[in-house]
């Protein structure tokens, strides 16, 4: 089969089409003939080994490989048709159209892919393409565990820091749907793709700072690890929830300090990414509630120039590789 490796770490030129062997799946496996994948912000820093935050990156070290990467075949999220099942698989037969994530296993950047049931997979919703499902799964799962987590009200106001990338733009429509009035924060290139997606209000980071606007939000939720914490907090209303997907030792360390101090919440647990939530989130895809905000669909023979588009951040949504 078909795959896109890379042997070393660096940058977007590493990664090369090859042909390797096809994998067989065990007993509990399904065997998924995978159709399109999400190129996302986290392929790109496995890929280099190089992340906006620092404190875990010893460890995925340890996990991926110290000196070149253990597992070559990126990509941890996808939709396919499974080809082949296991002899104790009970969920799927040969032939389901799914969408899912392949966790720490990665893989989902080749024609096969071979996973337990128990994973995080799901039917792909009956309205959606494969490459506008392999662009829902990384951020609607974690959009929608955030969002939950604000326990955003109606009415209550929201705004997201960083929010043209896969989750921001989930973000976004998900607080919509909870009834926010939503703020989107992001490159002026991103502006009509956010106003369209339902944001009611932007702001071009690069000419305004959000924090030096005088408005109040009930929640913040942010995506940008170098984000300041306290000049955050200091937008926040009284009762305010602040929201990072990217947290930083010392933003951890200090949301309890924070909280005691201000009354205004810190929070920052990470998305299990469960079977009920990717089921919650095909529900709303399949009402059209929500919608993934795709940008470029590119064949694997042009993934370097998929992960440049997203390294960059020249992009106006979500990038999809579409597997040949």
């Amino acid at each position: 089969m078909k795959a896109v490796i890379y042997n070393e770490y660096g940058g977007p030129e590493v990664l090369h089409v090859a042909e390797i062997a096809k994998p067989k799946p065990s007993d509990n496996e399904v065997l998924i003939r995978i159709s399109a994948a999400e190129v996302t912000k986290g392929d790109c820093e496995l890929r280099s080994f190089e992340f906006p935050v620092k404190w875990f990156s010893f460890g995925l070290r340890l996990v991926f490989g110290v000196f070149r990467p253990r597992k070559k075949i990126l990509g941890g999220y996808f939709s396919g048709t499974v080809e082949e099942i296991g002899a104790r698989v009970n969920k799927f037969s040969p032939g389901d159209e799914v969408f899912g994530a392949s966790s720490l296993k990665l893989g989902a950047y080749a024609q096969y892919l071979a996973l337990p049931e128990k994973y995080t997979i799901v039917h792909k919703p009956s309205n959606l393409s494969f490459e506008q499902a392999a662009a829902a799964p990384l951020g609607g799962l974690n959009a929608l565990h955030f969002m939950r987590l604000a326990d955003i009200q109606p009415g209550e106001t929201l705004l997201v820091n960083g929010a043209g990338g896969s989750i921001g733009t989930f973000a976004v429509q998900i607080a919509k749907c909870m009834g926010a009035e939503v703020t989107a924060v992001d490159a002026a290139i991103k502006e009509r793709m956010l106003l369209d997606i339902g944001a009611d209000h932007f702001i071009d980071y690069g000419k305004q700072d959000f924090r030096k606007s005088g408005r109040r939000y009930d929640v913040i939720f942010d995506m940008v690890a170098s984000s300041p914490l306290d000049e955050s907090i200091a937008v926040l209303s009284s009762a305010g929830r602040y929201v990072t997907a990217n947290p930083t030792f010392k933003k951890m360390l200090g949301a309890k300090k924070t909280y005691k101090k201000t009354g205004k919440k810190v929070i920052f647990a990470f998305a299990a990414e469960r079977e009920d939530e990717l089921q919650a989130l095909k529900a709303m895809l399949e009402e059209e509630r929500i919608s993934p905000a795709v940008d470029r669909i590119f064949p694997m023979e042009q993934v370097v120039e998929a992960h440049r588009c997203v390294e960059a951040e020249q992009r106006l949504g979500i990038i999809v590789l579409k597997i040949d």
